[in-house]
């Protein structure tokens, strides 16, 4: 049987491989995490007011006149 004489310890499958996956996978995390961050300061400075839904048994699920019990935000409720 005939040697494997094309391995490559820097090679796509040795020691070079490993580190572009683990490049990409904590590439991946930071970008997750910093989406994260994001919405939550987003969610933090804006929050919803659940209250414009005054009676949830009145809402039909495909219905023109829902717009009136859609979510509205707290800074425009206050204006």
């Amino acid at each position: 049987m005939a040697e494997n004489t094309k391995r490559s310890l820097f090679g796509l499958h040795g020691i070079f491989g490993v580190l572009i996956s683990i490049v990409g996978l904590l590439a991946i995390l930071i970008t997750l995490m910093l989406m994260v961050i994001v919405v939550q300061r987003h969610a933090a400075v804006k929050p919803y007011d659940p209250t414009a839904i005054r009676d949830i048994h009145n809402v039909k699920m495909i219905d023109v006149n829902n717009k009136q019990f859609a979510f509205i935000d707290a800074e425009k409720k206050d204006k």
